[in-house]
């Protein structure tokens, strides 16, 4: 667990090199040993630094939920990148989009005829095809059409002129507390996943892409329909995580610095760090809104914008006033988009700072 420098000024993202090193280095290893390609999803992290770390560690491209992000990766140097998302082209992003695939090797989410058209017209006679992958629900029930739908969308995707390259979906339903959520939602994405790609060849399309993976079904994964793989939270993890078993505490890789700024009672006290630093989540496995790994049983039962109030068990002793406290947050990746930059700490010190490049990137 990531052990806070002397010295910060807080609030503050830190970063522990080490732990987040280790964490790229299992899943690329564990993705490997499976033969799976990994492809991570970057908008947990936002930061070129780890970007280069991924793909140097063998990942094959990065997975991206914006045009904006694409967008920021692509001026960073990553040249395949595949916006996992079910993009709706307006006229300010076609113009983006076709500029992206002028320049990069581009894959793009489609889950409807109406948007495959929309996609097709905007990037028609760009520099290089754009590939797209229809969108499944395996059971998150979020965005994704049914399996059996799927060639409808890729029929309407090669009509306007795109490259249908597979199908892909996400597997959300797997957090959950315990393995047996995460069992089932693995199942159901390779059910999903294998159904939909058979509806896809029986029409004649190649599928080369087959695409799943989340970081609760790690572990989970097995030989068969599923050949890639886009974990995101894995790099830092966070409460949440903690809360439904997929990572434990020293795996944990990023938390909050804050300053206890009050003490009102025995079992109460308020750190610098509110909603603009640790965001909002809630989580239904983790109680309050982050977790204090120095004080176990404590709970941030209340969150402002500057403030969030720590209740501790009765008899437990708490910080003393200005003692700076870690905070994991419930929901890694919402913190990280609030952040201008990640404190980078090794040994107990801060040896850089890195931007987070694709923040606000949401368009």
């Amino acid at each position: 667990m990531l052990h806070l420098p002397e010295g910060l000024a807080t609030p503050a993202l830190v970063v522990d090199a080490d732990v987040l090193e280790a964490n790229v280095a299992r899943m690329a290893a564990a993705a490997r040993s499976g033969g799976f390609a990994l492809r991570p999803h970057a908008k947990t992290h936002k930061c070129a630094e780890i970007a280069r770390l991924q793909l140097a560690s063998g990942a094959r491209g990065l997975s991206v939920a914006t045009v904006g992000e694409a967008e920021v990766f692509a001026g960073a140097g990553v040249d395949d990148l595949f916006v996992a998302y079910p993009v709706w082209v307006d006229r300010d992003r076609a113009r983006r989009v076709r500029a992206l695939a002028d320049t990069v090797a581009l894959r793009v989410g489609v889950e409807s005829a109406e948007g495959a058209r929309r996609l097709g017209a905007a990037v028609r006679g760009a520099d290089r095809p754009v590939r797209v992958l229809v969108e499944v629900d395996s059971g998150n029930h979020r965005t994704g059409v049914r399996p059996a739908d799927a060639g409808a969308v890729a029929g309407a995707a090669a009509d306007a002129g795109l490259d249908v390259a597979g199908v892909f979906t996400f597997p959300g339903h797997g957090y959950g507390p315990g393995a047996d959520a995460r069992e089932r939602a693995a199942r159901d994405e390779e059910h999903a996943l294998g159904e939909a790609a058979e509806a896809l060849r029986g029409l004649g399309f190649d599928v080369r892409t087959v695409s799943g993976g989340s970081t609760p079904t790690a572990g989970r994964w097995r030989p068969g329909p599923v050949g890639e793989l886009r974990p995101g939270v894995y790099v830092f993890n966070d409460a949440t995580q903690l809360a439904i078993g997929t990572c434990a505490e020293d795996e944990v890789a990023l938390a909050a610095a804050a300053t206890v700024v009050a003490v009102p009672a025995p079992d109460r006290f308020v750190l610098d760090a509110g909603s603009k630093v640790l965001g909002s989540d809630r989580s239904p496995w983790a109680p309050g809104h982050g977790h204090l790994p120095r004080f176990p049983g404590a709970v941030v039962d209340g969150l402002w914008e500057h403030h969030a109030v720590v209740r501790l068990p009765q008899g437990t002793p708490g910080p003393r006033l200005g003692e700076v406290v870690a905070v994991v947050p419930n929901h890694v990746c919402t913190p990280v988009n609030l952040a201008d930059e990640l404190l980078v700490a090794r040994g107990g010190a801060v040896v850089d700072r890195w931007r987070v490049a694709a923040r606000g990137a949401n368009t």
